[in-house]
């Protein structure tokens, strides 16, 4: 079982097929979960889902690579995506081997299909549908409780917050933040899960405030708090756009801060969950011609891959530091998650 318990889950596909007692072993939900366990800690098993929109289709198709610093094009394999029919498909967020997308008809689609997917062995299920609608600030995050020993979706939302609980299979009402705070988050990200909480940056006001904090949400407890955010970001004047990231199972805020026609990108991760003190600048750079800067991974040599759009071709696509990284030129909309391979079944978790 151990020598099984390292191979990669395409392999462990093709042993299932060499007999019965390799069937139901490669089957059994212990197995699943000690290859999981495993494949966490092994960034072979970590994979970058793409998803994107060429200006010469008329639907969105996925790409899975493998994520290597020195990354190339031709290494994305294409995907074939559930409810292929709806040509709408959008990543939202990952646990666990897990993907949560939306799927619709039409981009203004208000009430979209949510699904739980695993890439790795192709299977996916409806999820249950919120009776509120999907506005444009409506954010998601995804994670396991293990005090409850369920999986969760959180939904922030203009109208409402609401949580799913996979095993109990309807959303519940949550009430918001007690003070008032309010997403101030891009649509292209997705909350960040560490330390079975959930965080986001958030806003004092509606609209056009720059006093901005970092927001958590209690999986268990179902509490709202708050994290100091560095003073440098605080301190920053001109434009300031900020974003919440995971990198290393650290949490990370990343800013970008727009003076006099310069543009400066910084991330920090946070060493010590809670402590102010421990915001540690891991990145910056300087370059006027991005913008939309999304940290997505961290390679072991401390390269950085990130998310942003070109200037002026108005160009989306995925870099690192140093070079680019799987390029489209003719896409209209990329997007892009990292999950780790695993055999768990959507439909194992829920009732």
């Amino acid at each position: 079982m151990n020598i099984l318990s390292r191979l990669p889950v395409r392999t462990l596909h093709q042993c299932k097929c060499v007999s019965k007692f390799w069937n139901t072993l490669i089957s059994d939900p212990y197995f699943k979960m000690k290859h999981f366990k495993r494949a966490k800690n092994d960034r072979n098993s970590q994979k970058f889902l793409i998803t994107l929109l060429c200006e010469n289709e008329s639907r969105f198709s996925s790409y899975c690579c493998p994520l290597s610093s020195s990354q190339m094009a031709e290494d994305a394999q294409k995907l074939v995506r559930p409810l292929s029919s709806k040509p709408l498909f959008r990543v939202v967020c990952a646990c666990d081997g897990l993907v949560v997308v939306t799927v619709s008809d039409i981009m203004t689609d208000r009430h979209p299909m949510h699904l739980l997917w695993n890439p790795s062995i192709r299977e996916s299920i409806v999820l249950p549908a919120s009776e509120f609608e999907a506005g444009e600030f409506t954010r998601y995050g995804f994670g396991y409780d293990s005090t409850s020993g369920d999986h969760k979706i959180l939904r922030i939302c203009d109208e409402s917050n609401e949580i799913l609980a996979l095993k109990v299979g309807s959303w519940r009402k949550i009430n918001k933040h007690p003070h008032g705070v309010y997403n101030a988050m891009t649509r292209t990200h997705s909350l960040a899960f560490v330390r079975e909480a959930f965080h986001w940056i958030g806003s004092s006001r509606e609209c056009g405030s720059r006093e901005y904090s970092l927001v958590s949400f209690s999986m268990s407890k179902e509490m709202y708090g708050e994290i100091p955010l560095p003073e440098e970001i605080l301190s920053l004047v001109g434009i300031v756009f900020v974003g919440v990231s995971v990198l290393d199972g650290m949490l990370c805020v990343h800013a970008m801060n727009r003076l006099r026609g310069f543009k400066t990108h910084k991330l920090w991760a946070l060493k010590d969950h809670g402590v102010k003190e421990s915001w540690s600048g891991l990145f910056t750079m300087e370059d006027p011609s991005i913008y939309r800067f999304i940290p997505k991974y961290r390679f072991a040599d401390g390269e950085l891959l990130f998310s942003c759009v070109n200037l002026p071709s108005d160009e989306p696509v995925f870099r690192t530091s140093s070079g680019p990284f799987v390029s489209w030129p003719d896409a209209g909309y990329i997007g892009g998650v990292v999950y780790t391979e695993s055999l768990i079944s959507p439909r194992s978790l829920i009732y």
